[in-house]
Parts: structure tokens; sequence; C-alpha cells
């Protein structure tokens, strides 16, 4: 098969490599779409040092069945599907509980921490147990179907987020994660969204899929204008969606006494300076997000129902021998590419 290989950071070579083999409990998916993560791109330089080479990265996908293994019951060749991009073993602790994006034994698709190497779907062929697969409905396109994964990481956040009709919410980075962010937001009540970028453009989208405003986070009083707009108060709950210490800090600081944080970015192992006396004497809430717990079924309602919107987030659909020449254009600062899909 044909594979867009990390194989060194920075370092992308498209080759052909044996093809998969599944085992008893797993299907052979062919891969008709892949779209290109943010944490694929700080995987590729290195910087997360969570895609050690050799790799093949990949995890937001559609595929169709190709062959099951002699274990698998309900899943047949033919059928268009995605996948959870969490490894989940279904026995231990966590997942009996129901969480289990914190399986005890979980394994990300695509991803190469050390302790693990799951290849990832930048390629023709890969191979996954049929227990992490999802049907994906008639009425959803490919490139609709490739946001299942990002849109489950907005809806768990904003589920862990408890938020009611008369929320006011702010989002601090406005990039795809922020934009399905807002977008689920709105879908579930909140009435005040509240986006908070560098980037003109990116506010200017966040505006058109449901932001009630937008503020520069480098022209404005940010957390003072947070507060004008929400009549004094401050913001109920704020999602942080980059993931460096500036904007963490900046998160808290728009919230009202009480409020909320759900921390999404996770750019890499980085530590945040704290803002503790804030914190304590505000009594505000911080609360990690991880991944997502089964909201696979209800992000593909969402989309099929056009609750949650994806056309104006795709950039480009392109071959996947072009792999290493995108995941070049996307580093480069300012380029203003959002969501970019690879077709083997």
């Amino acid at each position: 098969m044909k594979a867009l290989l990390l194989t060194a950071p920075s370092q992308l070579a498209y080759v052909d490599l044996p093809d998969p083999e599944p085992a008893a409990d797993e299907v052979l998916l062919r891969v008709r779409a892949c779209g290109i993560c943010g944490s694929d791109l700080h995987g590729w330089d290195g910087a997360s040092g969570r895609r050690r080479p050799p790799l093949i990265m990949g995890h937001e996908a559609v595929a169709e069945i190709a062959a099951v293994g002699p274990a698998v019951r309900g899943w047949t060749a033919g059928e268009r599907v995605t996948f959870d991009s969490t490894v989940w073993c279904g026995t231990c602790a966590r997942c009996r509980a129901g969480d289990i994006n914190l399986c005890l034994h979980r394994r990300v698709v695509g991803v190469s921490p050390g302790e693990y190497r799951q290849h990832g779907a930048f390629a023709e062929l890969l191979a996954l147990p049929a227990r992490i697969l999802h049907r994906v409905p008639g009425g959803l396109t490919d490139a609709q179907a490739v946001f299942v994964e990002p849109t489950s990481i907005a809806v768990h956040a904003v589920r862990r987020a408890a938020v009611a009709d008369d929320t006011a919410a702010v989002v601090v980075g406005a990039g795809m994660i922020g934009l399905l962010v807002i977008q689920a937001l709105r879908w579930a009540g909140a009435r005040q969204v509240i986006a908070i970028d560098l980037a003109a453009d990116r506010l200017e989208l966040a505006l058109r899929l449901g932001a009630t405003q937008a503020l520069r986070a480098d022209a404005a009083d940010v957390p003072g204008e947070v507060a004008r707009l929400t009549g004094g108060q401050g913001a109920d709950v704020c999602l942080e969606a980059v993931g460096i210490g500036p904007t963490v800090n900046l998160a808290l600081a728009t919230l009202r006494a009480g409020g909320r944080a759900v921390l999404v970015g996770n750019l890499a192992p980085v530590t945040a300076d704290f803002p503790l006396q804030r914190v304590v004497t505000r009594e505000l809430t911080i609360t990690g997000t991880c991944g997502s717990a089964g909201e696979y079924p209800l992000c593909l309602d969402l989309l099929g129902r056009g609750v949650i919107r994806t056309e104006p987030l795709v950039s480009a659909v392109a071959p996947l021998r072009e792999g290493a020449e995108w995941f070049q254009r996307l580093s480069r600062p300012g380029g203003g590419q959002l969501k970019v899909i690879l077709v083997p």
C-alpha cells in the first residue's frame, strides 16, 4: 500500500509499505479521506513528542471496510465508517465507568509517544479493532465525515463546561477546535459566545459560525471588554483552545467570580504560570478535557443536520502523495489554512 510516513522530525515520505493484516477482532479499512489535525503538525515537527518516527500519522478519517477478522460480528465489507481516535480496551475500570477516553490501556490512532506505536490513516489501508468503529450515515459526504473526530472533541469539552441556556461563554483561540467549540456552545444553549484570537480573518469566521462578539487579543483590554459585554460580571465559562501559558491565564482573567474554565488546548508538554490567588479568591473551577467519550453518534447527527457547519472550515482537498508539501505549507506562520483533507 501507499502511505505517508514520518521518517524524522519534519520529514514525510510517500512510500510503499506492506498491507496491514487485521487481527481476529479487527477490520481492514480502505481509507477514503483523512484530515490533517493540528496535533499532527505539532507531532510532525517533534514539538509534542507524541509522534516518534517511523510513524503513519492521521486520525480524522472516513473509510470503507475492506475485510473483517474472523472474530468480528456485525460489520461487513463495503460499509462506510469512521472510528474513535482512541483505541480503548473496554474492560478496564475507566472503560467500565464509561470514560473510554481515559482508558488505562488507551492507544491513540496515528500516535507513537514511546510506549506504543499505533499507525494511522495517512495511508491506503489501516487495521483497527471493530469496537471503535461507527457507521457513517448516507447523507454525510466524506469531507463532512472527516470532521466527526474534531467535532467530538469540541462537544465533549462543551459538555464538561455544563452550559445552561443563560450562559455567557468565552472561547480563547479561533482555530479549528475553537471554531467547532463555538458552534457546540450555541447548540448547547449558550446565549452569548465571545471569541478571542489574534487573527482578524478567524474572528470574522467565528462570527459567521455563531459567536456573538469577537475580540482581537492584541487590540483590546480583553478581560475589561468581556466584563463590559457581560454586564460587569465576566464570563460564566471560558474554553481555552490554544494550550500555552499566556492564553490559559487570559482565559482565567475573563471569568466572573465562581466561573468555570475548561482547558482544551494541548500543543506541547509545557508548564504554565498559574494565577493561584485569582483562582482561590474568586473560587474558579478549572476542568481538563481529553478526547471524547461516546459522543460520536451525537456528532454524526449534528453534522448531518447542519447544526455543526464544516464547509467554511475546509481549505483544501488534496492527494495523499502531496501530503508532505501540505505539512510544510501549514507549518508556515500566517498561512491562513484551516482543514486540509488528504485523499489516498
